[in-house]
């Protein structure tokens, strides 16, 4: 039967390879299908990855046992990654805010019809994620892992309010070409409140 902490490993490792997959899939099809909020979703998604290496980091220094300088062990490096994480979160959320902002008053074409089923996917891909990696969180008490499940959760919202918002775009047609870039801005609110959540306890 695998520890607690191999299991946590594992399930980082997984939290990984899918961020850096999906990171991939938004980003190419953003610029080919014409998305800002794709875009902004793929500079949320990479984030996502350097935090789940953070993760990572801090489960296996924080399990590590007892020694001269750290005689009561190295538990506190997880609420201090779990800190880290939280401020992955607030710069990903600051990025997507930003360049939002500056393609609201760039006129661009309206996004392609084929975003929104790879948005699609991503949304229930992310979810997926969110579940799996709380309930690992839950099965192994592991704070930081807690922390990347609600990457995966603030991920799927991104990706949502970039799904709504280009089907305003290609559906109200001209003139509206603008509601993803607003999609990934209120997103990038979600975020933070996200963040915050996280940071409370």
């Amino acid at each position: 039967m695998e520890s607690s902490k191999q299991v946590a490993i594992n399930t980082t490792y997984l939290s990984i390879l899918g961020n850096i997959l999906l990171a991939l899939a938004k980003g190419i099809t953003g610029i080919f299908g014409n998305s800002y909020a794709l875009i902004a979703d793929a500079i949320e998604s990479t984030t996502d990855v350097f935090a789940s290496v953070l993760v990572l980091f801090g489960i296996r220094y924080s399990t590590k046992p007892a020694d001269e300088n750290h005689p009561y062990g190295h538990g506190k490096a997880e609420p201090l990654i779990t800190f880290a994480v939280v401020g992955f979160l607030l710069i990903s959320a600051t990025i997507i805010a930003y360049e939002s902002i500056i393609n609201i008053q760039t006129p661009h074409k309206i996004p392609e019809k084929y975003t929104l089923i790879v948005l699609g996917i991503i949304v229930i891909i992310k979810e997926f994620f969110y579940r799996f990696v709380s309930k690992k969180s839950d099965t192994t008490n592991s704070t930081s892992l807690k922390a990347d499940a609600w990457h995966h959760r603030s991920d799927a919202i991104t990706s949502l309010m970039a799904f709504i918002g280009i089907s305003i775009a290609i559906y109200m047609g001209k003139g509206y070409e603008t509601a993803d870039d607003w999609a990934a801005l209120l997103a990038s609110g979600f975020i933070v409140y996200n963040a915050f959540l996280i940071f409370r306890p």
